[in-house]
């Protein structure tokens, strides 16, 4: 249950945000950019000063990606494992931009190291979010063979999140194909869940999907770079992809899709 009180411009109360290793690499050549990471920062520091209950999974493809050194011939668990660690490397850098900024954060690893995390418990997370901290969410699920976007899904049904966001870098929604070969490539302003999974839009993996369309948590794919976007999603305002069971936003029609304006598009999603 979500408690405490938000001002007046934010139609949510508690979120999920899940951020991209690759967010948190920029456009520069390093592995991580601090001045990425210090944007991504100030994206959650804007939300919590609404009082909007803030949690973010941290991705790690910036730093390590399972299938493709699966694709190399390591093995699948121990590669996934790994990324699992890189997740937590990204979680350290983005808990150390929000703390010198003055929020209190915590960091919980669904993998054991104390030293640098709390493991994830359920009820600790929420208690932290009911006293105003940001969490953050490191080293996926726990298993391997499932993503970071599955553990997005399951972290927002597991804290009771009103909706999931999915921040990209680059990528203001998604589109019926790729924008980046096809200059005709459309953007949907409102898509089904099961349209998602059959058109293939490689929005998250289907376990992800599937997940949030069993327990109908709306989800909203937007470019985190785009100069004031998530503000104006937690004002209600209509921005990149909304996912759900087909409700339109501000009067859309069901899977209505808009022109690509608003962002400089890279992928389908």
């Amino acid at each position: 249950m979500v408690t405490g009180s938000v001002k007046g411009d934010t139609i949510y109360r508690r979120v999920l945000l899940k951020v991209s290793g690759e967010s948190l690499q920029g456009a520069g050549p390093d592995t991580i950019d601090p001045e990425a990471v210090a944007y991504i920062a100030d994206q959650i520091i804007d939300a919590h000063s609404r009082g909007v209950e803030v949690a973010a999974v941290v991705g790690g493809g910036n730093i390590w990606r399972g299938a493709s050194a699966e694709r190399r011939g390591m093995e699948r668990s121990t590669a996934d494992y790994a990324g699992m660690v890189a997740t937590l490397i990204n979680g350290l850098a983005l808990q150390d931009a929000l703390e010198r900024r003055g929020v209190t954060t915590r960091t919980q690893s669904a993998l054991p190291i104390q030293a640098v995390a709390e493991p994830y418990i359920r009820r600790r997370a929420i208690r932290h979010l009911e006293k105003g901290r940001v969490v953050l969410f490191c080293a996926g699920a726990g298993n391997p063979y499932m993503s970071t976007d599955t553990a997005s899904a399951l972290r927002a049904l597991e804290i009771g999140a009103e909706v999931l966001l999915m921040a990209k870098n680059g990528v203001d929604g998604v589109y019926d194909s790729d924008p980046r070969t096809n200059p005709d490539a459309v953007r949907f302003g409102n898509l089904e869940y099961l349209d998602a999974v059959n058109r293939r839009l490689e929005v998250m993996d289907s376990t992800a999907m599937t997940l949030c369309m069993d327990n109908q948590m709306p989800i909203i794919v937007f470019d985190i770079f785009e100069h004031g976007a998530m503000s104006r999603i937690l004002a209600g305002g209509v921005v990149g992809t909304t996912i759900n069971d087909g409700e339109s936003r501000d009067g859309e029609s069901r899977n209505g899709q808009q022109n690509g304006a608003g962002g400089k598009p890279d992928a389908r999603a």
